[in-house]
């Protein structure tokens, strides 16, 4: 153990995800990496604000590509956290929407959002500091 190593504090985050020891995955594991990595987020984020035809979408999340953004609405309407309607017409015009159970995720999304523009600056410094101290380490 290093001279810097610390002891965790004793306190509730020690439960385990289902609140029993010895079952640390229940089944939430598949479904928390849906929902937290990073396309689903910024599209859950998006259609929280309604519904998004699929350039809609692709405009407004920088950076994803056309087959991101359909593997990820593919995945959300998968697990029933979106919503995909075509309607019939020429071209065909889908749009995607927030289910209930989508929906019941913005305030967690929220949250989140709002806890890292709340502490973007500290996460920022303390890289900083730990490039430093650290200065032929790989982690970024």
């Amino acid at each position: 153990m290093s001279v810097t190593h610390t002891d965790v504090t004793a306190g509730p985050a020690e439960l385990e995800p289902c609140g029993q020891p010895g079952h640390s995955d229940c089944g939430i594991r598949d479904v928390l990496d849906r929902v937290g990595d990073k396309w689903s987020v910024l599209v859950i984020v998006e259609l929280a604000n309604g519904a998004r035809r699929f350039r809609q979408l692709q405009r407004a999340i920088e950076g994803i590509s056309q087959r991101m953004l359909t593997l990820t609405v593919r995945r959300l309407e998968r697990d029933g956290l979106v919503l995909r309607t075509v309607y019939p017409s020429v071209p065909a015009q889908v749009d995607y929407r927030l289910t209930e159970t989508g929906a019941s995720l913005t305030h967690l999304v929220k949250a989140l959002a709002d806890w890292s523009l709340e502490h973007r600056d500290t996460i920022a410094h303390a890289r900083q500091a730990y490039d430093a101290q650290h200065p032929d380490n790989e982690i970024r």
